[in-house]
C-alpha cells in the first residue's frame, strides 16, 4: 500500500510541475505536442486539438513538449518564435508551480493541524538545555540570531549546527526575554543534542493561517538549500542522501505507523511528505544545472543580457552532457538506497 500511495504522492507533484509548464506555454501561444506522466511507451494516451494527453508505462518523471523547444523551428506557435521573457516565464513555471503546490498543502495542514508553536513542554534534567537555565514552557524567540516562529526551525538549525559548537537562543519566559548559551553534546547515536522537546501545535485564524503556510513552505524551501550547501562542503555523507527508493520507504513506514490512527492521519502526513517533496523539487529544477530547468534558464537570461541566443547546437551539447551526469548521479543514489535497505 505504501508503494501506491507514494506513487500518488509523486504523480501529484510532478504532474503540478508540468502543468506549470503547459499553462505558461499555452498563454504565451507556443504549441504543446505532448502532455505526459511517466516515461517510455504509453499505457494509455487521447488527443485533444494538437496535444496528446499520455500515462506512460514507467511511473518517474513527467514531460510537457513544446513546438519547437528541442529544435530550430520557428513557426508562430514555437517555443523559440516567442520573446526571451515568454520563454522564461515558461520555463520557470515548472519550479514555480511546485512551490504553489507546496504552499497549498500548508494552507491546508496549517488549517487542520495548526503550526508548531516554539516552546518548550521537556526539558531532561542534567541536560545541556537544563545546565543552560531553560525551563518548561520557555518560548524559544532566536537561535543563533535568527528569528524563530517555528519548532521546526529551531530543530533544524541545531541539527545543521557546527559538531559541538555552542548555540545561543533567544526565550522568553513570563512575558519576559532572556539570553543563554548551549553547548550540545553527543550523545549514545553519535548525535549532537541539548535534550529538549517542543514544538506544541496550536490552531490559529484566517489571517495567520496564510502566514503559517507561507513560513512553512519558506522553512523547507530554506532547509532544501542549506541541506545542498552542507553537501557541497561535504557536512553530509552519501549515507544521509535518498533517492526515490529512499523516499518511497520512508512513505512507506510514514504510513504504516498513521495507519493506525486512521485515514486523515495518513492523508495529513502524506501532504506533509508533500510539501517537503514538492519544495524541493522545485528548488532543485532551479539550480543552474544542465537539463534543468535552471539550466535552461541560465542560457535565456544570457540570451537577455547579449541580446541574441547561444547556438542551438553548443546549447544542445551542454544539456546532453548535463542530462548524462544526471543520470550518472542517478544511478549512485540508486545504487545508495538499494545498499542501506540490505545492510
Amino acid at each position: 500500500m505504501g508503494i501506491i500511495i507514494a506513487l500518488i504522492v509523486f504523480s501529484v507533484i510532478i504532474i503540478f510541475h508540468e502543468f506549470g509548464h503547459f499553462l505558461l506555454a499555452k498563454k504565451n501561444g507556443i504549441g504543446v505536442t505532448q502532455f505526459a506522466l511517466g516515461m517510455g511507451p504509453n499505457i494509455f494516451s487521447f488527443k485533444k486539438g494538437e496535444t496528446e494527453y499520455c500515462l506512460k508505462l514507467f511511473p518517474i518523471g513527467g514531460l510537457c513538449a513544446m513546438v519547437g523547444e528541442d529544435s530550430d523551428e520557428v513557426g508562430e506557435n514555437s517555443f523559440n518564435s516567442k520573446t526571451v521573457w515568454q520563454r522564461i516565464s515558461v520555463v520557470a513555471a515548472g519550479p514555480v508551480f511546485n512551490f504553489i503546490l507546496a504552499f497549498i498543502f500548508s494552507l491546508i495542514l496549517v488549517g487542520i493541524v495548526g503550526y508548531d508553536t516554539p516552546s518548550v513542554y521537556k526539558v531532561e534534567e542534567n541536560g545541556p538545555a537544563w545546565e543552560a537555565g531553560i525551563q518548561d514552557g520557555d518560548i524559544i524567540r532566536e537561535v543563533n540570531g535568527k528569528r524563530v516562529f517555528m519548532y521546526k526551525e529551531f530543530r533544524t538549525e541545531v541539527l545543521m549546527n557546527e559538531a559541538g559548537k555552542p548555540i545561543t537562543m533567544v526565550l522568553e519566559r513570563n512575558g519576559e526575554t532572556y539570553t543563554t548559551v548551549v553547548t550540545p553534546e553527543l550523545d549514545a547515536d553519535g548525535v549532537y543534542k541539548i535534550q529538549i522537546y517542543g514544538g506544541v501545535y496550536e490552531k490559529t485564524g484566517l489571517l495567520d493561517t496564510l502566514k503559517y503556510g507561507v513560513l512553512e513552505i519558506r522553512y523547507w524551501i530554506t532547509t532544501t538549500v542549506k541541506s545542498l550547501g552542507m553537501m557541497l562542503s561535504g557536512g553530509v555523507s552519501a549515507d544521509d542522501i535518498s533517492g526515490p527508493v529512499g523516499i518511497v520507504g520512508m512513505i512507506d513506514d510514514t504510513y504504516q505507523e498513521a495507519a493506525a490512527y486512521g485515514w486523515l492521519d495518513v492523508l495529513l502526513n502524506m501532504m506533509n511528505i508533500g510539501i517537503m517533496l514538492s519544495a524541493n523539487l522545485g528548488v532543485m529544477n532551479l539550480l543552474p544545472i544542465p537539463a534543468l530547468d535552471g539550466g535552461r534558464l541560465v542560457f535565456l537570461v544570457i540570451e537577455a543580457i547579449r541580446g541574441k541566443p547561444i547556438p542551438p547546437e553548443k546549447e544542445g551539447w551542454v544539456h546532453t552532457a548535463g542530462f548524462a551526469l544526471l543520470m550518472v548521479l542517478m544511478v549512485f543514489i540508486l545504487f545508495n538506497d538499494i545498499q542501506k535497505i540490505f545492510l
